[in-house]
Order: structure tokens, then sequence, then C-alpha cells
């Protein structure tokens, strides 16, 4: 029932988006039809198709004191298609498995919107079942295929100045030099809803001796609604090269909810402090371009009882695009 929902958000989301990326880590989706004539762009000159390779780790940790649990995915590595152009961006992905490892079940969607001249968002969507269990007090790590994560964000930001260049435009091969340095920041808001569960407590073996009963957790339910402020930055660098710097950091009040074998508690401390950054490297020629992007979400809370919860993202995509309707100059 959760990926029919996560599907039907996805779908309605891109709808509305001038510049997205989805990516699907199980089926491959129709996106096409769903895409909004209005935003469709009649030169052909302006798309590409896409071929890439990612990398993506969705993991959360838990600590108390210098005991440090963290739960990771496996199928880690993609290669998918798409194509892009100076509207919309397209890429869809399939996981890698091995053989030899326990496949993590992973739905993972994210999009980025540039409305006008001042306002930036984006969403994601992630739905994870299946998790190494690591820790740092000497037990093996374990893979639990019972624990389930389940994360919905998302980010705006209003511009204080203009925003003269979006970072879709790098990834789709369309940078275009009109001046050296694309400079703005803003303030703005952000949400997240955040939930993981397990048949028995998450702990590690023999985790009861190393932490407190309140770590005995079997539920986590969460949502968080706060500010930020945000930095974009871009730079034309010598010989085709263009490369991008966002930061945004933020604060936020969250609502907690953790259920233990036989009790419920509601966190008192309601703080939640993130920070997300994306770096971006372009090399554009005529017919082709090679975009690596590396990206980091984060956020750390209180559950209470000496207890910490962090929330890691880490992403990286290596993209080489070859543009359509350019014409290739003649030889003398």
């Amino acid at each position: 029932m959760i990926h029919r929902i996560i599907i039907l958000f996805t779908v309605s989301f891109i709808s509305f988006s001038s510049h997205s990326q989805i990516k699907k880590d199980k089926d491959s989706l129709n996106l096409i039809d769903v895409v909004d004539s209005l935003f469709i762009d009649h030169d052909i000159s302006n798309y590409s198709l896409r071929l890439f390779s990612n990398y993506k780790v969705k993991q959360f940790r838990l600590k108390n004191g210098d005991t440090k649990s963290r739960y990771v995915p496996n199928n880690r590595y993609g290669l998918g298609f798409g194509f892009a152009s100076s509207k919309v961006l397209i890429d869809i992905a399939f996981n890698i498995k091995t053989a030899n490892k326990e496949a993590t079940n992973r739905f993972d969607a994210q999009g980025t919107i540039i409305v006008g001249k001042h306002h930036y968002a984006n969403g994601f969507i992630q739905s994870y079942k299946g998790f190494n269990v690591k820790n740092n007090f000497g037990e093996p790590t374990v893979f639990r295929d019972d624990i389930k994560s389940i994360t919905v964000g998302f980010n705006y930001l209003y511009t204080l100045s203009e925003i003269e260049f979006s970072y879709s435009l790098l990834k789709a091969g369309l940078a275009k030099r009109n001046k050296n340095i694309y400079i703005t920041g803003g303030l703005g808001v952000f949400g997240v809803y955040d939930y993981f569960s397990s048949n028995d407590d998450i702990l590690p073996p023999n985790g009861e001796l190393f932490y407190n009963e309140q770590a005995e957790i079997k539920r986590y339910n969460s949502i968080a609604v706060g500010v930020l402020a945000g930095f974009l930055s871009v730079f034309m660098l010598p010989k085709n090269f263009v490369a991008t710097c966002n930061i945004m950091p933020g604060v936020a009040l969250m609502n907690k909810s953790v259920t233990l074998e036989d009790e419920n508690y509601k966190p008192s401390k309601p703080m939640l402090y993130k920070l997300d950054f994306t770096l971006a490297l372009g090399y554009n020629v005529k017919r082709y371009y090679i975009n690596l992007i590396y990206g980091a979400e984060t956020y750390s809370t209180q559950l209470g009882y000496d207890n910490r919860y962090s929330f890691y993202l880490s992403k990286a995509k290596l993209a080489f695009g070859y543009k359509l309707g350019v014409n290739k100059k003649r030889k003398k």
C-alpha cells in the first residue's frame, strides 16, 4: 500500500516540475506521459540522452555516549538512463545486486523545482526495508530484513536575489557562460516525516549490554517543520568546466514518538538540526557533456535518556550525455 501512495505522490510531483530528477531502484516507470505540455521544450537542440552510474546510501544511527550503532542498506550502486532538456530532467536507475549479499528493498524518488526567479524547492520520498546493523562495540555485523525506514521531506527557499542559474542546467549539459560567478542566498522552510520499525527491537546482538532500556526501540515516528537558510553558487571555470555548490542548514521543532516492547514515550527535547549540501562539476562541449554530482543530507535529534538519533543520506552520480539536434561541423 505504501508503495502505491509513493508512486502516486511522485507522479503528481513530476507533473508540476520545471526541473526534476526521478529515480526508481526496482522497476522502471513510464514518466514521459505525465509531463505537462506547458513544460515541453520544442527546441530539439536542448535535448540529450543520458547514461549514468549512481551511488546512494540512506542510513540512520543510534548513539548513547561512546556507544554507536549504524543501520546501512545493501545494493548501494546503480546504473541507469534518462533524457534531459532545458526544463525537465528524468533519470531511471536500476540497483546492482550481488549474489553474496542480501538485498535491501528500496524505493527512492526525488525532484527539484525552480519557479520564477526566486523560488527554489526540492522534495524526496524514500522507503527502505532491510539493513545491515553495525556497531562499535565488537559485535558482528548482521543483516536485518525486518527493519523498515520511510522518510518524506521537502525544502523551500526564497532567494533574496534572482536565481540566475540552475544546476539542473549543468546536469542537462546546457550551462551558458554569461558571467564567471553566480551567487545567491535566501531563507525558507522545510519539513520532514521520518519513521522506522522492526519486528523486535533494533539493537544489534547483545546491544542491551551497552544501551539503556529506552534504546530497545521497536518503532519510531516523527514529524518536523522548521526554517532554513540557503546559499546557491555557480562558478564558470576555464576549459568548458562548470562547478556548483549549494548549502542549506536548518533548525526545526520535531514531534517524536518512541515505541518500546512494553511502553511508549515522547522525547521531551523537540529540536532538530539539519544540513544539506550539493557539489557538482560539469564538462560541456558541443555534442557531449559529463558531470559528477555529490550531495549529502543529515539531521540529528535527541530521543531522551541520553539516546541520540541521526539520519544520513549520501549520494553521488556520474553522468554522460549525448546532445540531440546539434549539427556537427563539416570538415572542409
